[in-house]
């Protein structure tokens, strides 16, 4: 049985950030054979041009992390009709210098909650087209905007039984992407 880990993107810094909780509730829908790493976006610079000659020690780390992962989830919020700048920043840091792109060939799935009634609908819009420029596969079908409700997560951490279904539904689509695009 192969087996696949995938580096978790979460969108906000937050420490009680929704799209943490749901990120930690979702991946416990996966089979055994796939492990989830949360990969730490808040410590990376702001994207300097100048510095691609000399990348701070946690660009490195994060471009080492996203390229022995056999995918990325990025699980964002949608700030102001787009992705938050810090997930914008964490694309470009490990995108460069131009032709040394981590995300190169990454099967990649987009999720997102908010309290807002269209989850985050145009943010995973946003963000699905810097991930086509990035040579990233992406998961197009379930799209899944998800209203942060009561009820979506459990007491212990799980996602609730109404919204179950639908979200086993969208990691076995997702499971199935990356071992196509992984095989």
């Amino acid at each position: 049985m192969n087996a696949y880990q995938i580096a978790v993107v979460v969108g906000s810094l937050r420490k009680d950030s929704f799209n943490r909780i749901f990120a930690k509730a979702v991946t416990k829908l996966a089979p055994a054979d796939f492990t989830f790493q949360f990969v730490e976006i808040g410590d990376l610079p702001l994207y300097n041009q100048d510095d691609d000659g000399r990348p701070a020690e946690s660009v490195k780390r994060l471009k080492n992390e996203i390229k022995t992962a056999q995918g990325v989830l990025f699980v964002s919020p949608e700030y102001n009709r787009s992705i938050p700048g810090v997930l914008k920043n964490a694309l470009d840091q490990a995108s460069r210098p131009y032709g040394q792109s981590a995300w190169s060939g990454k099967p990649a799935g987009i999720l997102g909650v908010s309290p807002g009634a269209v989850g985050t609908a145009l943010g995973q819009q946003h963000l699905r087209n810097v991930l086509a420029y990035l040579d990233m596969p992406t998961l197009g079908q379930p799209e899944a905007f998800i209203q942060m409700k009561e009820g979506l997560i459990d007491e212990v951490g799980n996602i609730g039984e109404g919204s179950k279904a639908f979200l086993q539904t969208w990691m076995d689509c997702y499971v199935a992407w990356v071992k196509r695009h992984t095989a």
